[in-house]
């Protein structure tokens, strides 16, 4: 898949969200609906051959509910 981008991951604001699914329509390698059309995203580390496709998920968001950020080792 390639390697990350210093781990960064897509998260979701569970409030703002709504479930419109326009996420899963963008990137669909990373984020699934659940059973009530709200988004399951993958919490792994993003490759660089996705960040574009990110990029273009978070800013299509029409409430604002996803963003990229650096994952917080464990």
């Amino acid at each position: 898949m390639g390697r990350s981008v210093d781990g960064v991951v897509i998260e979701v604001n569970r409030i703002r969200c709504d479930g419109r699914g326009m996420c899963a329509g963008l990137l669909p390698e990373r984020v699934t609906i659940d059973e009530w059309g709200y988004p399951i995203v993958d919490p792994t580390p993003l490759p660089h051959t996705m960040m574009g496709d990110a990029r273009r998920a978070v800013a299509m968001c029409p409430l604002l509910a996803l963003r990229m950020a650096r994952s917080v080792p464990t």
